[in-house]
């Protein structure tokens, strides 16, 4: 004997939560590793000046750095140990230029394009050392197309 009554079956049903949960992760993943488009160029047009070039030329300093990370000091070799010693090999170099009585020289930085990151912060720090402000780099214009 079957004392139940009958009973309508239940429809099955989707549990949307889990599923939300799992979109979501999704989503934030695909949101962190995305990578956005990046400008690598900007269109400047630089301004023009009409003035006159000035008669007189700083005194200056010239350090080049070649691709082994070598320094010369007004095409003179000298040897590297730290910023410190590079900073006196400045210091003797501004004296030499400035005896025309100039007291601040300009110091210009020709490093080649392979030399390290690192050398040319070494110079910057060995001028900031020995005093000396006035600093620049050396560029070659590009021909246009690598």
């Amino acid at each position: 004997m079957n004392f139940r009554k009958a009973q309508g079956k239940e429809d099955p049903e989707i549990n949307l939560i889990p599923f939300i949960d799992v979109l979501l992760v999704i989503l934030i993943f695909l949101m962190v590793t995305t990578t956005y488009s990046r400008f690598t160029e900007l269109q400047i047009t630089l301004p023009t000046a009409d003035a006159e070039k000035s008669q007189e030329k700083p005194s200056q300093i010239e350090i080049g750095i070649d691709a082994q990370g070598r320094y010369k000091i007004n095409n003179e070799a000298v040897s590297f140990l730290d910023a410190a010693t590079l900073a006196g090999d400045l210091k003797k170099a501004a004296q030499a230029v400035g005896k025309d009585g100039a007291s601040d020289p300009v110091i210009i930085i020709n490093a080649d394009r392979s030399a390290t990151h690192q050398s040319v912060i070494d110079v910057l720090e060995a001028a900031r050392i020995a005093g000396l402000a006035k600093v620049t780099f050396a560029a070659q214009a590009s021909s246009g197309s690598k």
